[in-house]
């Protein structure tokens, strides 16, 4: 198993919002998708843009 992906304060505070009974299978979506944008940490910007693919606001 990899290791979790390093959340910033922004994205962790948006995280949050999402209801505590869905966020462990937003979190590891949200981390998939920043491991095949080959990014290291998820931001507030990419937290934001992957929520936009979600379909969500």
């Amino acid at each position: 198993m990899p290791a979790p992906t390093p959340w910033t304060a922004e994205a962790e505070a948006a995280l949050k919002e999402v209801p505590f009974f869905v966020r462990p299978a937003v979190r590891r979506r949200v981390e998939a998708m920043a491991a095949e944008a080959g990014l290291e940490q998820v931001d507030g910007a990419f937290y934001a843009e992957a929520r936009a693919r979600f379909g969500q606001k």
